[in-house]
Order: C-alpha cells, then sequence, then structure tokens
C-alpha cells in the first residue's frame, strides 16, 4: 500500500497537472479541491518542489506549478520521493539498496528472488505511468 501522503501527492499533483502552463494554483485551491489538509499538504509540495518536480512563485498570483510536464513526471518517482523504497524488501531496491539483518546469503536467498520479482511487476506499471495519464 501506498501511504496517504503519497495518495496525497498524487491527488495534488493531478491538479497541478490540469493546470499545466496556465500559471501557479494557491494551496488553498488544490486542499479544496482533492480534499486534502492545507497543512499536509503545504509539507508535501514543499517536499515536491525540493525536489524539483514543482516550483513555487510569492506573492500576488503566486502559488505552485509542474517545473516539468506531466508526461515526464512518472508515479515511481514521486513515491520515492514521498515514501522512499518501492521494493518490498531494502535487499532489492534500486535505489534504496540496504543488507539484510537476517539474511546469511543474498545470492541463495530463495525470497529475495521472489520479492525481486515483486518489485518488478510494481515498477513495470509505476515506471510507465505518468501524471498525464491522470488527466
Amino acid at each position: 500500500m501506498i501511504s496517504k501522503k503519497a495518495k496525497y501527492a498524487l491527488k495534488a499533483l493531478k491538479v497541478l497537472a490540469q493546470a499545466y502552463e496556465k500559471g501557479p494554483l494557491l494551496i488553498s485551491h488544490i486542499a479544496e479541491s482533492e480534499h486534502i489538509p492545507k497543512k499536509f499538504l503545504e509539507a508535501i509540495l514543499l517536499e515536491l518542489r525540493n525536489h524539483g518536480i514543482l516550483q513555487s512563485q510569492k506573492g500576488k498570483g503566486g502559488g505552485y506549478y509542474l517545473r516539468v510536464p506531466p508526461s515526464e513526471v512518472t508515479f515511481a518517482k514521486i513515491i520515492r520521493i514521498v515514501d522512499g523504497p518501492i521494493a518490498p524488501a531494502l535487499c532489492v531496491s534500486l535505489h534504496f539498496y540496504g543488507k539484510c539483518d537476517d539474511c546469511a546469503d543474498e545470492e541463495t536467498c530463495q525470497l529475495r528472488t521472489v520479492l525481486a520479482k515483486w518489485r518488478d511487476a510494481n515498477l513495470s506499471v509505476l515506471e510507465k505511468t505518468t501524471l498525464e495519464e491522470l488527466i
């Protein structure tokens, strides 16, 4: 399952993708239209801005807007930013690899093989799905 934070991020990005190249949107507009708590949304949008997905503009007429085209923002990228690893275990993670504490030998671990297939199946969908498909 993805976290509520990731779900809110995707919902907010859908609104921003619909307004791509039409100017910035206020946080309050996004929060209201998608029923997202405003304070929670502020933190999410700031995180996405810090990772280069969004840009913000201060002052009158300000707000947030997509920095890149919706067709270039994959679900996998957003979920990694917000939730971290997509893989079911760190030992099979492509971007957040970590050795399992309870595994004696990764090369012969039968569970690792299944977990890698699980990761690949999820990634085959998440890497190909973009914000453009939401709009």
